[in-house]
């Protein structure tokens, strides 16, 4: 699924997290003239964040990286330690891909935005993370592992455990979701439907207890999945 065409029929209630107001201003005006978008509430720190996500249980949040205080990156992690917790976090930064991505996205975010994104991309993508898509182009995904794969890391063994509950086709499955690739590209490679393809990410998904595909490229790096990854058919 693309971001262009993401779209829902649900209401999604939306949190603007961001220490400029006239960023918060700016992100509410484009998202209240979508029908199917409402703005649920602002915060300025990741402190207002935290208690705004338990009190209005927004569908999205959009988070602001760089914040005084109390950053984007623990505010997301400690919205995420509540197992029970549906809303998904998107990162806004000033940066393509910066020393944050990784962390980000461990603590729990789903994606990234730029804050000059345009409008559409910016509901589109609220549209898609909403959906359950990943908001992590295979560009991106591609350049965060190259940037961490050589730095040192503490494999978790418990979760490596969890690997041998897949299944040969599974664990191919996974490899490619650790790529960024989307079901289309996921079942060109393993040469089944797409709709084959879905079902076996959510296999994954669901036997490796990960909350969606952003967090199974976190899962594949921190296991050295990445490094078993195969080379795609020309």
């Amino acid at each position: 699924m693309s971001l262009v065409d993401a779209g829902s029929s649900t209401s999604i209630g939306t949190l603007i997290v961001d220490d400029q107001a006239l960023v918060r201003a700016g992100f509410r005006m484009i998202l209240e003239i979508e029908p199917d978008l409402h703005v649920v509430g602002e915060a300025a720190d990741g402190d207002q964040a935290v208690a705004q996500v338990a009190a209005l249980k927004p569908d999205v949040v959009l988070m602001d990286v760089r914040m005084p205080g109390v950053d984007g990156i623990a505010a997301t992690r400690r919205i995420m330690t509540d197992a029970s917790c549906r809303t998904r976090v998107v990162m806004l930064t000033t940066f393509d891909i910066d020393e944050y991505v990784y962390e980000a996205l461990k603590a729990g975010a789903s994606g990234f935005l730029l804050k000059d994104v345009q409008p559409e991309l910016l509901v589109a993508g609220i549209r898609a993370v909403h959906a359950g898509e990943p908001l992590l182009s295979p560009t991106v995904t591609r350049r965060m592992i190259e940037t961490f794969v050589d730095r040192p890391r503490t494999v978790d063994q418990g979760a490596r455990k969890r690997l041998a509950s897949l299944t040969p086709r599974e664990r191919e499955t996974l490899q490619l979701l650790a790529r960024g690739l989307t079901n289309a590209e996921i079942a060109g490679d393993l040469f089944v439907s797409e709709t084959t393809a879905k079902t076996h990410v959510a296999r994954v998904l669901t036997k490796l207890a990960l909350r969606d595909r952003v967090q199974a490229v976190i899962y594949a790096y921190e296991t050295g999945v990445v490094s078993e990854e195969p080379r795609r058919s020309p």
